[in-house]
């Protein structure tokens, strides 16, 4: 009896010793398990959880690809120009026969474009064909293809031109810029500095942007950080879908990462007129326009208001329906015009051959005269 009670004691403080062995791992285990999840939490950067830009750039590049072209020009010219003396018999009397020849002046230059359809057209900037003798474009094939212009137009610095390719052509879809949002991936394609076929990728920084390099003004420009630089000019900027939603145009020279393209959805307004026609046809008056701000208008002695004819394009619209210098256009068709792209907006609404009535405001009298809308002539 007694050796029965002292196996129990003994059986019950094994089974304590034990519980208590479990009871320690337990407490110790989970706290571990615990602390090796924070850690984990705290040791895997937040930046692997997230993508960052979209990851199908380069499958869209490889497609894209084969539809953008180099452009190479030449511009030949005399850098004498008065050939005309050289026919010239008092001129003749001091040179004889040892005229001075003109010597040729000529001038290579580099572009990108892209093709549209399989036809052979090709989108680029003007300022890339601009007064180009010879223009040749060479396909991501190393082929090489004479090109002629078929239209062109330099205030919206686009050009079409067409090459006569024995081969099915790789062409590019034109998006919708106007869906796109600033923020939203995008890529360039081009050959700077005649490296052939460089990508670069950013987004789009802003939209609407107007700028102006030398005479040429610039309205409604997509602002990307993406790098565009000399030779990129015509090529496409492409949305991650391969589809073309502006062409790069210009660099800010002064600055970093700030690169402008026309807008797609700018040239798809022009460019069946641009392969129909050759050129953009506009209606306009004639004149040259400045603002009425405070001080002219207390010269004028009238309200700030509308737009002071400074000059008139002789045997133009503005001449043939009475308009004079210092008067001042406050409408056309009751829309009121107080400064330049309103005027070009109300214009551009138009056709060759429309009439229009025009306020005017003369010798502090207002007055109505009625114009007929004539064609732009090129620059």
């Amino acid at each position: 009896m007694g050796r029965s009670k002292g196996f129990a004691i003994v059986l019950i403080m094994m089974l304590a010793l034990v519980s208590g062995g479990a009871f320690l791992v337990f407490c110790n285990y989970y706290p571990a398990v615990e602390s090796e999840k924070q850690v984990q939490a705290i040791t895997t950067p937040v930046s692997s959880q997230v993508l960052i830009g979209p990851a199908n750039i380069a499958d869209m590049v490889e497609k894209a690809s084969p539809a953008v072209v180099n452009i190479e020009t030449t511009i030949e010219g005399n850098n004498f120009r008065n050939d005309e003396l050289l026919n010239d018999p008092f001129f003749r009397q001091f040179f004889g026969n040892n005229i001075p020849v003109p010597k040729q002046n000529i001038q290579q230059g580099i572009g990108t474009g892209f093709i549209i359809n399989e036809s052979g057209y090709v989108v680029t900037n003007q300022h890339v064909i601009d007064q180009a003798t010879q223009i040749t474009v060479n396909l991501n094939s190393n082929k090489k293809y004479p090109a002629k212009v078929v239209g062109q137009d330099y205030d919206l610095d686009l050009a079409v031109l067409k090459i006569d390719a024995k081969e099915k052509l790789s062409t590019l879809s034109m998006g919708n810029s106007d869906q796109m949002r600033v923020g939203d991936w995008v890529v360039a394609i081009g050959n700077p500095y005649g490296l052939d076929h460089t990508v670069t990728a950013g987004v789009v920084s802003a939209k609407g942007r107007p700028i102006k390099i030398e005479d040429r003004p610039y309205k409604n420009l997509i602002q990307t950080d993406a790098a565009i630089n000399p030779g990129n000019s015509g090529g496409p900027l492409l949305n991650t879908r391969g589809e073309v939603i502006g062409i790069n145009t210009a660099v800010d020279a002064q600055a970093q990462g700030i690169g402008f393209a026309i807008s797609i959805n700018t040239a798809k307004e022009v460019l069946n007129e641009l392969i129909d026609k050759g050129k953009v046809i506009r209606p306009y008056i004639g004149v040259w326009l400045q603002p009425v701000d405070v001080d002219l208008a207390k010269y004028l002695g009238i309200e700030a208001q509308g737009m002071v004819v400074a000059d008139i394009v002789q045997g133009s619209p503005a001449e043939r329906a009475g308009l004079l210098k210092y008067d001042v256009i406050v409408s056309i068709d009751k829309q009121a015009v107080n400064d330049n792209d309103r005027l070009q907006e109300i214009l551009q609404s138009k056709h060759v051959g429309d009439k229009a009535l025009l306020e005017v405001i003369r010798n502090k009298k207002t007055m109505f005269l009625s114009i007929s809308l004539a064609e732009k002539p090129a620059k």
